[in-house]
């Protein structure tokens, strides 16, 4: 669990503590409460697609996100 995680359990959302903490990507929510991340600066080859890693993840809530991210990060 990542420390944004441990964070989130106790303190809540915070988007700018989030893209501290995985610089690498871009964060917004939508209207409806969708959580989305997408990487920065970055176009991920097809191999890397074939590996797992997306451009692009969502998450209904900030914590599954997050579980995401770290296992984006798992997976480079």
């Amino acid at each position: 669990m990542s420390s944004y995680a441990r964070h989130v359990a106790t303190n809540g959302y915070d988007l700018g503590a989030l893209r501290g903490t995985f610089p690498a990507w871009s964060f917004f929510r939508s209207d409806a409460g969708t959580f989305y991340a997408t990487r920065s600066g970055v176009t991920l080859s097809d191999e890397a697609l074939v590996r797992g890693l997306r451009q692009t993840i969502s998450a209904d809530d900030l914590a599954t996100l997050v579980a995401l991210l770290d296992e984006q990060n798992g997976l480079r």
